[in-house]
């Protein structure tokens, strides 16, 4: 086709529809029902992230190779159960977990995995040998009261034990230094007892000195892996109902006692789509109110308008109409077409529109007015259709497949938005019957602008040159922010769980996993791995087994030894109100003679006052005060008892789970390593990673997943936006035929680029994998302006600022600006990242555009 027949096609284009409107509008009509049943009928949501990458990448590869070795592994769902009483977040997480395991239409697998009896049993073999020994004596020191507590696990037994310390203070032969904090709870339990409020007491911190405490930390964990439905924005909403009501029914959660948290993967995933939609009806209600304001000071009116906001939506429902029959499903990179589309689309609309308002200024019939239009800015919204496309279709190699099947969607919608321009929009003109322009459309001020400008032309091209040097010096040192947590919420609930629980192996984010043929190498491995500077620890399976068991054992035989007849289980006879009252005044009689010998502060002195309180209640009340400060004592013994009977342990002793998670079917075994807070950084992380790759290139996990995603990531747009900047070149240079021409318009697109990237090193702005999807956006935008005012300088226009096509330009970006103003304010930081840097990036490409380029061109034809 020659450039010179182009124009008459177009023009025969818009003939077309201006002799036959009814029929234009009621095949595109017919189009907009068909798409719009495609949509309804077959196009989905893919929200699985694992989809956005090409499965043939070795990470990848490696990703899905651990998660069939382990498939525990994946889809998790993490609940986080804490309380002040650790006894009552383990009865809550077993509960939690029975109730939810006899649900499998909602919940796959749900797993315990710091609640194996192994660790009840071999513990404190996982102690340092300073740390146990200095437990076990608080254990045999305290046993005449632990004794007392065994033959008679009640209050009962409790006061009669303070008894025996109080007589010991008052004959000067005890010393309470060492359990001042144990008598400082139970005299906050007594304490709230006597106020009518009883309350648990921890007994595995009072009897455990609160090492056995610490080292298993403030939280008991659910592993539980969802029912996911991909094609909900939220996959995990319903399970997380189910799971949330069921907490809400226990015990200790009604009451207040235990807190239920949720984070892992699922939650991350579910809270962010959450935050996502929040507001997004509001959001896009305002954002059409004052996109249609714009429309209104471009445009002049009404009529105009809703030919172009019709145009508008007839193209973006065709090309969702496409997307459901070429792609199926929206992935959660391909869901931003819809602003892709409006943000260029509404740009071809408006420049022809406004360019027809010109026409009918000098023009007084329509149908000269529209050929007109459709031969001169026709072909320049074809020019810029065709390259918005191109830099669109140049990510579809890529393995990237997120933006490559958002290529796909957002070129085509070009190249529909370009037909609908010159299709639908004509007819809608002729029916609508728009008045004729009484004057000229252009901008006078910005005409006189223009002449100040060129006034200036020499200084001002240095200072702007000047600028776009600096802006492609700064685009090579902004950052890449590749950790996908900053793009998340940190106000929600998992986030904001996940940001307490860093420090924890099972909640990490950023570990790293490494299947090893055998234990010896994963040993081999490990020690590897520990001392990398990064390294904060390494887990295997040789982990589970505890070290330097002989002296441990030792310690442990002889504690038991001692402790065997005073812990051993024995019948109690029940208790009532009576014998608590009277145990109540036996322990008051007992500790009246040591009150003297400690101050009045003392936790034991205060404890005889919680006594004087809790006689004066009822029988109902002193009952109640039973059941809960001694409810956990019997376990709680029992679990001495079991923590006592430790055995020497070796790979043969470790229970299946623990066999389950770290050795896979095959026999390769397990190793995990996480790094140090330090490393947690973009930069550490990926020296991390680098780190292990080189002892073990198979690594993955999610350190791993998150560098070499962000790697693939830029690799894709680099290579994209290569194939891209070539592809809009050669259109330039079929439709321009000057290679002058197409230097002026890639060197203004590259001179806002670089603009872009100045302001955005200089504030502060990282790209992120939300953001980055700006860039084939801002590009496709680029090369419509500057198209615009290019290909009038080729057909022998000398003005530009005062045009009509200035107009256009400003009002298509003032309109792009409000779409992506609604985007910057969202809630959620990567689409407020996104909005941020799409604003900044239409704001620097319409300075390129409105400053650089007229310069430019004054400056060539200066020179012709």
């Amino acid at each position: 086709m020659t450039p010179s027949l182009l124009p008459l096609l177009l023009a025969g284009l818009a003939e077309r529809a201006r002799k036959t409107p009814r029929l234009v509008v009621g095949l595109v009509l017919l189009l907009v029902v068909l798409a719009g049943l495609a949509v309804v009928r077959y196009l989905g949501v893919d929200t699985d992230t694992d989809h956005l990458f090409a499965s043939r990448l070795p990470w990848r590869q490696q990703e899905m190779a651990f998660a069939r070795a382990f498939p525990q592994t994946s889809d998790l769902l993490v609940v986080a159960i804490d309380s002040p009483i650790p006894e009552a977040a383990e009865a809550t997480a077993a509960a939690l977990a029975a109730a939810l395991a006899a649900d499998p239409g909602h919940f796959r697998s749900v797993r315990r995995p710091d609640a194996d009896p192994y660790f009840d049993r071999e513990g404190l073999l996982f102690l340092d040998r300073e740390t146990l020994s200095g437990l076990l004596d608080r254990i045999v020191d305290a046993q005449p009261f632990l004794g007392q507590l065994a033959a008679d696990p009640s209050l009962r037994g409790l006061f009669a034990a303070l008894a025996l310390m109080g007589t010991g203070v008052a004959a000067g032969e005890a010393d309470l230094t060492a359990y001042e904090g144990a008598l400082t709870s139970f005299h906050q339990a007594l304490a709230a007892a006597a106020g009518g409020h009883p309350v648990p007491l921890s007994w595995e911190r009072l009897i455990g000195g609160g090492e056995i405490a610490a080292r298993a930390g403030p939280y008991r964990f659910l592993l539980v892996q969802p029912v996911l439905d991909h094609a909900a924005l939220a996959p995990a909403a319903e399970p997380i109902r189910i799971l949330r009501a069921r907490a809400a029914g226990l015990e200790f959660v009604a009451s207040g006692l235990v807190h239920v948290h949720l984070t892992g993967p699922v939650a991350l995933d579910d809270e962010e789509f959450s935050t996502l939609t929040q507001g997004m009806l509001t959001d896009t209600a305002v954002s059409l109110a004052l996109i249609t304001c714009w429309l209104f000071f471009a445009l002049g009116s009404l009529r105009l308008i809703a030919a172009v906001l019709a145009s508008l939506l007839a193209g973006l429902v065709l090309t969702m109409g496409f997307a459901a029959l070429a792609v199926g499903t929206l992935n959660l990179v391909s869901l931003a077409f819809a602003v892709l589309f409006v943000g260029i689309a509404v740009d071809f609309a408006i420049q022809f529109a406004v360019r027809y308002r010109e026409a009918r200024f000098l023009y007084a019939s329509h149908a000269a007015a529209l050929a007109a239009t459709a031969r001169g800015p026709g072909g320049q919204i074809l020019t810029a259709a065709a390259a918005a496309a191109a830099g669109f279709y140049a990510f579809l190699p890529t393995d990237f497949r997120g933006v490559a099947e958002l290529g796909l969607i957002a070129g085509t919608g070009m190249l529909i938005a370009f037909l609908i321009t010159l299709s639908l929009l004509p007819a809608l003109l002729t029916l609508l019957a728009p008045a004729g322009e009484p004057r000229e459309v252009g901008f006078r001020a910005l005409e006189r602008l223009e002449r100040l400008l060129l006034r200036f032309r020499l200084p001002l091209l240095v200072l702007l040159g000047a600028a776009a040097v600096a802006g492609l010096a700064a685009l090579f040192h902004l950052p890449f922010d590749a950790d996908p947590l900053h793009t998340k919420d940190p106000r929600g609930e998992a986030m904001r769980t996940l940001a307490r629980l860093r420090d924890d192996p099972l909640t990490n984010p950023y570990s790293a996993d490494i299947l090893t043929p055998d234990l010896a190498a994963a040993d081999r491995l490990a020690a590897a791995l520990a001392r990398l500077p990064e390294t904060a620890e390494v887990l295997t399976l040789s982990s589970f087994v505890p070290e330097d068991q002989k002296p441990k054992l030792a310690l442990i035989a002889d504690t038991a030894a001692i402790m065997a007849p005073t812990l051993a289980p024995r019948e109690s006879a029940p208790v009532h109100p009576a014998d608590i009252r009277l145990a109540i005044a036996t322990a008051r009689a007992a500790l009246a003679p040591a009150l003297a010998k400690l101050p009045p502060s003392h936790p034991l002195a205060l404890i005889a006052g919680d006594l004087e309180g809790l006689s004066r209640l009822s029988d109902t009340e002193l009952m109640a005060a039973n059941a809960a400060l001694v409810r956990f004592l019997p376990d709680e013994l029992a679990r001495l008892r079991t923590a006592l009977s430790a055995k020497p342990v070796s790979l043969a002793h470790l229970p299946p789970s623990i066999l389950a998670d770290w050795r896979a079917p095959d026999g390769r075994i397990r190793v995990s390593v996480f790094p140090k807070r330090e490393a947690e950084t973009s930069a550490g992380l990926a020296s991390f990673v680098d780190r292990i790759e080189a002892l073990a290139p198979n690594a993955t996990g999610s350190a791993v997943v998150i560098v070499e995603s962000s790697r693939t990531i830029i690799g894709a747009f680099r290579t994209a936006l290569g194939a891209a900047f070539a592809a809009i070149a050669l259109l330039l240079a079929i439709a321009l035929r000057r290679p002058l021409a197409v230097l002026l318009v890639l060197g203004t697109l590259l001179s806002g680029a670089a603009y872009s990237a100045l302001i955005a090193w200089v504030g502060g702005l990282a790209l992120n994998f939300a953001n980055i999807i700006a860039l084939p956006l801002l590009l496709g935008v680029g090369v419509s302006f500057n198209v615009y005012f290019v290909m009038n300088w080729t057909a022998g226009e000398r003005r530009f600022l005062g045009t009509a096509t200035a107009r256009a330009v400003l009002f298509s970006a003032l309109t792009t600006a409000t779409a992506f103003g609604s985007l910057a304010l969202s809630p959620h930081p990567g689409t407020a990242s996104l909005g941020k840097l799409l604003l900044l990036g239409l704001a620097a490409t319409l300075f390129a555009t409105f400053l650089l380029l007229p310069l430019l061109l004054a400056r060539r034809e200066e020179g012709a």
